[in-house]
């Protein structure tokens, strides 16, 4: 059995709606109580308190805040783990210390098992039923149903949803997509999206550029926006009304943009999914493409490719594209761009000419190959998997392709290649190197 999400936009009456905003400000008041007493505890006492203690403080703490008995007992335990998580990650060097969190920050609560609710929907629509608040009309479609195991309840953007946590069958989700044994490349940009080739056919999506349509339209409600009074939490001081009105507006345009970019995503996707077993495309780091340039370093342009990058949304394709192959059990490999650098190399002779992004035409200077710059890089990619790519001009017996597969462990900078390294060092010296002292 498989684990899988589905998604319901929920559509509470106004009294209901009311008994979900208190009970989210409840859940809050209790995340930020644990965390006062964990951080005033180890600063008073020394003393770390764990899940299990604040677990089992949970009937005593009901006795003097009575409104919490109205709360379901495995979901005041969920939001006692919600704070859990941060503190482990926080112990393990992999997250910032936990801080307390305003209500406008506090998206909602979780039921962690399969009481306090029921689902009444075969998924399609229905109704969702949440002890002490009631029945709740729902939304939406699952593209598979199976046995519900949990449920997330989320405020966003000033709307109701529920992410249902259900147990599919394996089989059945294998089978729900069609998929042919056939490799596709692709490689993708800012002008063109996703370019795509199987080495019979090739061709090119345009990006939808959703943020850059709506830009005229963000400007002129951010300008609007900046007129009003603003908020300033440190010297207290609150929002005018005028200048909620103007954030909501701002907010709804940017969800717009959102839902429309999501959207396309998974039709894109899915047309790729439906007849490829097998994905290749390069290992970009997103995060390090659209960082900020440094000052005076052309900083405007640079802001420029940042927005084009992230309108795309080349990360959100690449793990849609992922989870969407694990379903059928595809394989998502991913080339490593640092050692075959797919838009610098020719596709047919293995040269490698350095490029500028202005230029769109692959010409390789030694073969005269001619083709799209980025059709080019996924052909290079296909190759590289296909194990065809020439060794003119470069070397590639030095590629590392153990993390190349989203199925295999990345082992960049391990013991191993530390040791390996070290070895080939001494015997290009012809004998024992003398370490360096630390500089540290």
């Amino acid at each position: 059995m498989a684990l899988r999400r589905a998604t319901f936009r929920l559509y509470p009456t106004k009294k209901v709606s009311a008994i979900l905003d208190y009970h989210r400000k409840l859940h809050q008041e209790l995340y930020n109580s644990a965390v006062h007493n964990r951080i005033n505890s180890y600063k008073k006492f020394g003393k770390p308190v764990s899940y299990f203690e604040k677990q089992n403080c949970l009937p005593d703490f009901k006795e003097v805040w009575h409104e919490y008995k109205d709360c379901n007992s495995q979901a005041l335990q969920a939001t006692l783990k919600r704070v859990d998580f941060p503190f482990q990650r926080f112990f393990k060097g992999l997250g910032k210390y936990p801080r307390f969190k305003s209500i406008r920050h506090y998206s909602g609560w979780s039921y962690a098992s399969f009481t306090g609710w029921k689902a009444h929907s075969i998924g399609d629509n229905g109704y969702l039923e949440l002890a002490k608040i009631g029945q709740i009309q729902m939304r939406g479609k699952a593209r598979l149903w199976g046995h519900p195991k949990s449920v997330d309840i989320v405020h966003c953007n000033g709307k109701w949803y529920a992410s249902v946590v259900l147990e599919v069958d394996e089989t059945l989700l294998k089978n729900s997509r069609k998929t042919d044994t056939v490799i596709i490349a692709i490689d993708l940009g800012c002008k063109d999206a996703i370019a795509w080739t199987n080495g019979v056919e090739n061709g090119l999506v345009a990006a939808p550029r959703f943020l850059r349509k709506a830009d005229k339209e963000n400007k002129y409600l951010s300008k609007a926006k900046r007129r009003k009074h603003s908020p300033n939490f440190k010297k207290k001081i609150k929002a005018s009304r005028r200048w909620r009105k103007a954030q909501k507006q701002v907010s709804k345009l940017n969800r717009k943009v959102a839902n429309k970019r999501q959207n396309w995503v998974h039709h894109e996707t899915t047309r790729i999914i439906s007849g490829n077993s097998t994905v290749v495309t390069e290992s970009l780091e997103v995060k390090k493409m659209s960082a900020k340039a440094k000052r005076g370093k052309r900083k405007k342009q640079k802001a420029g490719l940042n927005k084009s990058i992230l309108d795309v949304g080349m990360g959100m394709i690449k793990s849609t594209l992922k989870y969407k192959l694990d379903d059928v059990g595809g394989m998502f490999v991913e080339v490593p761009t640092r050692k075959i650098k797919p838009s610098q190399t020719c596709p047919k002779c293995g040269h490698q000419a350095k490029k500028d992004l202005s230029v769109r035409t692959h010409l390789c200077s030694n073969c005269g190959y001619i083709q799209q710059r980025d059709i080019a890089a996924a052909e290079v990619m296909l190759a590289w998997y296909s194990n065809n790519l020439q060794e003119l001009g470069t070397s590639f017996l030095d590629v590392d392709d153990s993390s190349s597969t989203s199925c295999t462990r990345k082992t960049a900078g391990s013991m191993k290649q530390l040791g390996r390294a070290k070895r080939q060092k001494s015997c290009s010296t012809g004998g024992d190197v003398e370490t360096p002292p630390s500089t540290q």
